[in-house]
């Protein structure tokens, strides 16, 4: 039924709470491909930030951060491969709702799945809920787990 399924992952364990569903579900219908996602979020003031420490300095901390996503990545594709899943990470850039649904449409993704943090009232309405705009906007179906439904050591 899916060829592929895409997982957003934040780094955050609320975030890895949709791991445990895409290898039920990988597994369980054989799904030849499940790629995790990385988005790294654009910061508008960025050009001021390069202006205060250094164009050099910010490109050393982003090169940083890049090699740290991509080892937490890399460690999560080991332990999906190990379990017999088929799977790749991507890093991207941008606006984490868009840049999920952008590459689901450009990459024929068949299922996204991902958590939400489960925020509610003023923080939610504050930052938005990126799991709020995939549901709404994604045109393929969406597995949203809840992190109240998963442990969390």
């Amino acid at each position: 039924m899916y060829q592929k399924i895409l997982v957003p992952l934040d780094g955050s364990e609320f975030g890895e709470c949709s791991l445990a569903h895409a290898k039920a579900i990988a597994s369980g219908c054989q799904v030849p491909e499940v790629i995790l996602l990385h988005v790294i979020e654009q910061t508008p003031q960025a050009n001021i930030i390069a202006n205060e420490v250094g164009e050099d300095f910010l490109k050393n901390i982003d090169k940083e951060f890049r090699t740290k996503t991509e080892k937490y990545l890399s460690k999560i594709v080991d332990n999906l491969r190990g379990a017999g899943i088929s799977a790749t990470a991507e890093l991207v850039s941008g606006t984490a709702g868009s840049a999920i649904l952008d590459y689901a449409k450009k990459n024929k993704v068949d299922l996204i799945i991902l958590s939400t943090h489960g925020s509610s009232g003023i923080v939610r309405w504050a930052i938005g809920s990126v799991a709020d705009r995939v549901v709404r906007h994604s045109t393929v179906p969406v597995l949203v787990a809840a992190p109240k439904a998963c442990r969390i050591s």
